[in-house]
């Protein structure tokens, strides 16, 4: 039996939401990716192995007990999108969920026993459960979305959709790249003040990490950033919680773009009600 044969149990990082969710980051170990993409990844559009994306799919589905047609992830392309996945929506077929889900970065879904969720390698997801209403919420933001808060947005549909009061919600800012490790060109510091962030919250000058040793670089703390646009939206500040992983720096447990590159396997952090 080969290392592609043998049965393998993704190892999760789970989140205490609350008993009637189930909420977890994946890390890099107990998959059939191989490589860059080693060892977990269910992305399929960062170059992976399909047939080692399948097992992975397949062997987070029986650890989750769900078909694998209820586990969903849309097609992000770091705009501020968001979709709800409702019953009319599982009973569509592949084609159309996937038209549904395009161009989309961030999920909700009232529905139990489907497991939503995004995908990342050094961005920012956040997960969203609205302990009344039992609505939960996937998120995206990196800096494009972060910029475009989207993470506020994401309330802001909760509300209209759903009847969400934002005090009712927790969040959870899962893995994700650091504002120690995330240097950033001056066009992504000036794309921040046009859309009027406060950058003395969020951001700072440090020693460049690569030519001259006296430059000095931009550095943006993109968790912190999306904690300020939550409370912003209304949930209160005890209720949202940050993991606290640098992804940059963890990249041995969990996927980073900058450090892996851009082909290699990605993060998916996923809530389920139950």
């Amino acid at each position: 039996m080969n290392d592609m044969e043998k049965i393998t149990i993704p190892r999760l990082t789970y989140y205490d939401m609350g008993s009637e969710v189930v909420a977890f980051s994946s890390t890099r170990h107990g998959g059939y990716s191989v490589g860059q993409y080693g060892e977990f990844n269910i992305n399929a559009f960062c170059g992976d192995e399909p047939s080692a994306i399948a097992k992975n799919r397949d062997a987070l589905c029986q650890l989750l007990g769900i078909d694998n047609d209820r586990l969903l992830m849309p097609h992000q392309v770091h705009r501020a999108e968001v979709a709800c996945i409702d019953e009319p929506f599982l009973h569509l077929n592949p084609a159309e969920r996937k038209a549904k889900l395009e161009g989309i970065d961030a999920v909700m879904t009232n529905v139990p026993g489907v497991c939503i969720g995004v995908s990342t390698a050094d961005c920012i997801p956040i997960l969203l459960y609205d302990q009344q209403k039992h609505v939960v919420a996937a998120v995206h933001a990196g800096w494009r979305g972060t910029v475009q808060r989207i993470a506020k947005k994401a309330v802001e549909v909760m509300k209209a959709t759903y009847g969400s009061t934002p005090y009712d919600l927790i969040a959870q800012i899962g893995p994700g790249i650091s504002l120690q490790s995330f240097e950033v060109g001056q066009e992504v510091y000036d794309a921040f003040v046009a859309e009027g962030f406060i950058m003395e919250s969020i951001a700072c000058l440090m020693p460049a990490s690569q030519g001259n040793e006296k430059e000095e670089k931009w550095h943006i703390d993109l968790p912190a950033c999306n904690r300020l646009q939550l409370q912003e939206a209304g949930l209160l500040n005890e209720q949202i919680h940050t993991l606290h992983v640098c992804t940059y720096k963890q990249h041995a447990d969990y996927f980073s773009a900058r450090r892996l590159g851009i082909n290699s396997g990605r993060i998916f952090t996923g809530i389920m009600l139950k």
